[in-house]
């Protein structure tokens, strides 16, 4: 059903109103198109109501419960404390609730007619909303994000098997948990719930995190396991029960609760693209050039439906990208760093390239930086990698805060910063993001607070 009113035409129509969707509404609405925003359900999509803002949200309380409980090497001394779950669901879904009214209210004042209803094309030119009314349009951009992938056998019944967004708004603790799926959504679940006292198993085809440097997985995975959670690795789960779930080498995973947490799939589900010229590729991702436009010259599209990765951060950049194109103007997504950031304990946070014959790669531990020390969170690092003349070509950080130190990073590796750049760049103290200055230095081969030998 359509709420909101809709012109009869727009300059560009924007499919989804997700993070990449009202990005590229918003800012097309700024260089002066007319836009409507079609939502079918809640605007800021997966990132503000299901998934980035809400895992945040509970991973933070989950800290904070934590370190209450584990405070006494700081001279901290509490009696028994609780989580009270349905307290803990009305403050995550208020915050959601905040941010989704937040953008409708930026979007309206930009100018940007927000309808709440399915879209589905009827031509390359025309929509059909909500099966009442209709837009034609002279742009279009695809944003309709990413679907929860069904594992078969362990298909949805939203009551003893769920998908992350369900295991994000739970308004009690399970007693245990088993999570199929052990890539960073998997990570960040098992390790928040954990900490609120659940008992956690973590099903790993291969290894956990396997995608990643296996530096900075070994330090997650030595916390996950001071968490009490278990790690299945090399089988796969077969069959479950009322009690448990079976795997493929015999063992039996026992669990309240199942999380299949296998990947994202693509949403184009009913969106009509069969009466359009827009193709898909063998993964069922639309096929876009770099200035993100579909094979049909009159749409375009965004974020997670064209390809990894599969990163809110990515979809913001190109739905601003995507409003320039459809206006007329020259833009591409070029950007060369897309970082990456598990919110796990600690964080791993990534941009660039860290490997390869062709770079120099450095170590900066923890240990030997003042912060980390005082807060007795010494367990991580900063790698740097920089070419053979000094340019800086990746960073990873691992630890407290990863995900806010890894930005200077990624202008550094957009600007073609040089080690001596960062190096000579003066750092606040006492912070981590000192420890990315003093790889630097390192690499540099004048390490203060390291030694690393003669």
């Amino acid at each position: 059903m359509v709420m909101g009113s809709l012109p009869e035409a727009v300059d560009i129509a924007v499919i989804g109103g997700g993070v990449g969707g009202y990005f590229a509404a918003i800012h097309a609405a700024q260089i002066g198109k007319s836009v409507a925003l079609i939502e079918k359900e809640k605007l800021g999509g997966h990132c503000l109501n299901y998934a980035c803002i809400p895992s945040k949200t509970m991973i933070k309380v989950a800290d904070m419960f934590y370190e209450i409980q584990h405070a006494e090497n700081f001279g901290i001394h509490v009696g028994e404390i609780h989580v009270e779950p349905t307290e803990l669901y009305k403050w995550r879904m208020d915050a959601s609730d905040k941010l989704e009214k937040g953008v409708d209210f930026l979007c309206k004042s930009n100018g940007v007619e927000v309808a709440k209803g399915s879209a589905m094309f009827t031509s390359s030119s025309s929509l059909q909303i909500g099966g009442g009314g209709s837009i034609d349009f002279k742009k279009a951009i695809i944003a309709t994000g990413s679907d929860p992938t069904v594992l078969k056998g362990f298909e949805f019944d939203h009551r003893r098997i769920i998908d992350y967004k369900e295991a994000l708004m739970l308004d009690y603790l399970p007693e245990t948990i088993a999570i199929l799926g052990a890539g960073y959504v998997a990570v960040e679940i098992g390790m928040l719930y954990a900490k609120l006292g659940s008992k956690v198993s973590i099903v790993a085809r291969s290894d956990v995190l396997r995608l990643f440097d296996r530096d900075a997985v070994e330090v997650v995975k030595k916390k996950m396991d001071e968490l009490g959670i278990k790690i299945f690795t090399g089988a796969t789960p077969v069959s479950y029960d009322a009690s448990s779930v079976t795997l493929s080498d015999g063992k039996r995973v026992f669990s309240q609760l199942i999380v299949v947490a296998v990947g994202l799939s693509p949403y184009t589900q009913g969106l009509g693209l069969e009466n359009t010229q827009v193709k898909l590729d063998d993964k069922g991702f639309v096929k876009v050039d770099n200035a993100l436009r579909t094979t049909d010259p009159g749409i375009l599209a965004v974020g997670d439906v064209i390809g990894e990765p599969l990163l809110a951060h990515k979809a913001m950049r190109q739905g601003i990208v995507a409003a320039e194109v459809a206006a007329g103007q020259n833009a591409a997504y070029d950007n060369m760093v897309v970082p990456a950031v598990i919110f796990s304990d600690p964080e791993i946070a990534i941009a660039g390239r860290i490997d390869g014959d062709d770079l120099k790669v450095t170590k900066f531990p923890l240990t030997a930086l003042g912060r980390a020390i005082a807060l007795n969170a010494t367990n991580g690092f900063v790698k740097i990698a920089a070419d053979s003349d000094n340019i800086v070509r990746g960073v990873e950080v691992v630890s407290d805060d990863a995900g806010d130190i890894i930005g200077e990073a990624v202008v550094a590796i957009e600007m073609g910063a040089t080690l001596e750049d960062i190096a000579d760049s003066i750092h606040p103290h006492p912070t981590y993001s000192e420890a990315l200055q003093e790889a630097a230095e390192a690499a540099l081969g004048r390490s203060i607070h390291y030694f690393y030998g003669k």
